[in-house]
């Protein structure tokens, strides 16, 4: 029988290629629609080979339900299977440490996470203020059994200053977690992956959240060993959409336990009596069937990008990023103040391929993000704005005081809008521009986002009609 191996027909001299060979050839689209594409951080681009060798592998193959006897179902169980191990290998995850849970999206995965965790009343659940929403959503469930959920604070910069403060020992062993990225999707801030084995040392288990990280960055599981890493393969190879997984330290599996169950995380269920047993192994993670003819599809997408090598995709997106903020720290109004207002580091050191700013008047005002994404979408340049589901972050990015923040919520109660919270918080930005880079970035890209933010120069509100802008939604 074929194997998933063979069918993984992507290009061989990617890792020879470079990278404005690779844009000519696998993402030539973008130039042929006069796209400007800066939203990597979103979801990547797929490359052409990667849907090539898709459709050759469901043109070639005869691929069904998996978990039956039938050839069909061993060949989709057979892919699904080599699948799992193709992700292990490409995080050197030793498989008898890490198993693989197939989740929607990294979303899904924490919510797995989040429904089984052993959380108790003398648990507590740490996490940084910079964090995706799925993250503070665990929340919700460390509260409902009582644990003591603690927020670690973030500097002018967007970083950590104390995380030694901010994670204090675990008292009588309790189950407890600490959760953060490895990259802000919201700053591109890089925070330290040692953080994992100090929250070891002080007891916590660690849910590391590496869905910016991982589409531009070698994640070395093998060095840096969390109990739990949800990703979203989208983000990475953007072809297919709607999976994502867990990786997951197979130690904590048996301390894990979901509050329901469905087809195939049982080994049997009755219906005389309330009476079901889990499955012993991954499925108990995974609702129903798992997507069985997408995911061979990420075997394709990790292929793609390991034989372009994470090193050298890194070090392409890197250089694209210092040269982007050198050009926009260098743009002034006639008046001299500056135009861009930078979230997080302003140059290259400890962050990812990802920058969030706002364009600010020649009077110091963050101009409405949303005019710029208007102007942006003008020019055929996707960009992303708004908040990015990162509220911790934007609060501190935006200088938003506790209790002003208190006040204002507590006076919306009964009728909150992002509109009359803008109003209630005024005198700071309420979202912001985020540009992200990819594989497939180029310097034309950098520049044309460059020559758009220019054209804000000395700019005037009264230059566009803000009556037209779409609501606010953070």
């Amino acid at each position: 029988m074929q194997n998933l191996q063979s069918c993984l027909s992507v290009r061989a001299e990617n890792s020879s290629l470079t990278f404005q060979e690779l844009r000519e050839t696998e993402y030539s689209r973008l130039d042929e629609r006069k796209q400007v594409y800066l939203d990597y951080t979103g979801g990547g681009l797929y490359a052409r080979s990667q849907i090539e060798s898709y459709v050759e592998l469901l043109q070639r193959s005869i691929i069904g339900n998996p978990h039956s006897q039938s050839p069909a179902s061993i060949r989709g169980t057979q892919m699904v299977e080599e699948t799992r191990l193709k992700i292990l290998n490409f995080f050197n995850a030793d498989e008898q440490e890490y198993a693989v849970v197939f989740s929607s999206n990294a979303t899904g995965a924490i919510k797995l996470v989040a429904e089984s965790y052993p959380f108790r009343n003398n648990s507590v659940y740490a996490l940084t203020a910079d964090n995706h929403n799925s993250i503070n959503g665990v929340r919700e469930y460390a509260m409902k059994k009582e644990a003591h959920v603690r927020y670690i604070p973030l500097n002018e910069n967007l970083e950590v200053d104390d995380i030694e403060s901010g994670l204090p020992a675990v008292r009588d062993s309790a189950p407890s977690l600490f959760a953060y990225p490895a990259q802000s999707n919201f700053s591109g801030i890089q925070h330290p992956l040692d953080w994992i084995d100090f929250a070891h040392s002080k007891g916590y288990d660690v849910l590391l959240d590496a869905a910016a990280y991982v589409p531009t960055n070698r994640l070395d599981l093998g060095i840096f060993k969390p109990e739990f890493v949800p990703i979203s393969f989208y983000k990475m190879f953007g072809f297919p959409t709607g999976i994502g997984a867990l990786l997951i330290k197979h130690s904590l599996m048996d301390r894990l336990s979901r509050p329901w169950f469905s087809g195939g995380t049982i080994q049997h269920v009755t219906t005389m009596h309330p009476s079901h047993s889990e499955a012993d192994s991954v499925q108990r993670f995974e609702d129903g069937t798992v997507d069985y003819l997408g995911i061979p599809g990420v075997a394709i997408g990790l292929e793609f990008l390991r034989k372009i090598g994470m090193e050298r995709i890194h070090q392409h997106v890197m250089s694209l990023t210092s040269d982007f903020l050198r050009e926009v720290e260098s743009l002034t109004h006639s008046n001299g103040r500056k135009m861009i207002s930078v979230y997080g580091p302003s140059n290259a050191l400890a962050r990812g391929g990802t920058v969030a700013f706002n364009v600010v008047s020649p009077e110091g005002v963050p101009i409405d993000f949303r005019v710029v994404g208007e102007h942006a979408a003008k020019s055929n340049i996707s960009i992303r704005t708004g908040c990015f589901c990162n509220p911790g972050a934007g609060e501190y990015a935006f200088g938003f005081s506790p209790e002003r923040e208190k006040a204002c919520l507590h006076r919306l109660s009964k009728d909150f809008t992002p509109e009359l919270f803008s109003e209630c918080i005024s005198g700071s930005a309420k979202g912001a521009v985020r540009a992200s880079f990819g594989v497939a970035t180029n310097d034309f890209d950098i520049n044309s986002l460059v020559r758009l933010l220019k054209t804000f120069r000395d700019y005037s509100h009264a230059q566009d009609d803000e009556k037209r802008l779409p609501p606010l939604s953070c």
